[in-house]
């Protein structure tokens, strides 16, 4: 999953970030790289906040323009929003993924929180589990 993040010159220097795809969340860096890192720590707390609330989690859009820096999520933060996407497609309760996982609500719970280490097995269980399969890409890095 990769966010477009808007880099803007900050009036005492670095850059001001923001998020188009969240309509609120807003970072800054006092160089580009300074920036990136703190671009990738608000996306994370916002996609946090969004999962926390039961709320939908924005699909990302494509980049408008010169501004604009992709911001990607790892991996395993990726796996586990494409999850609560699924999940919360899917109209079931956690209760109800939970027993066709054969483990506790808790559990479900661990997998939708981007700071817990789940394990690549119990997603792709948790995918079965609302139909879908979950595949890896691989590909040179840029």
């Amino acid at each position: 999953m990769e966010y477009p993040a808007k880099f803007e010159p900050g009036e005492r220097g670095g850059f001001v970030v923001s998020f188009p795809d969240f309509d609120w969340g807003v970072t800054q860096g006092d160089s580009e790289q300074d920036a990136r890192e703190m671009a990738l720590d608000a996306l994370l707390t916002m996609i946090t906040v969004h999962i926390r609330r039961g709320e939908d989690v924005p699909r990302p859009s494509r980049p408008r323009g010169r501004k604009y820096r992709i911001i990607r999520l790892p991996a395993l933060q990726a796996a586990k929003t494409e999850l609560y996407q699924a999940f919360s497609a899917s109209g079931i309760r956690k209760a109800e993924l939970a027993r066709r996982m054969g483990i506790s609500k808790v559990n479900v719970d661990r997998l939708f929180d981007l700071k817990h280490q789940s394990r690549l097995d119990q997603l792709e269980s948790a995918f079965k589990a609302l139909g879908k399969d979950m595949a890896i890409q691989i590909r040179d890095a840029a």
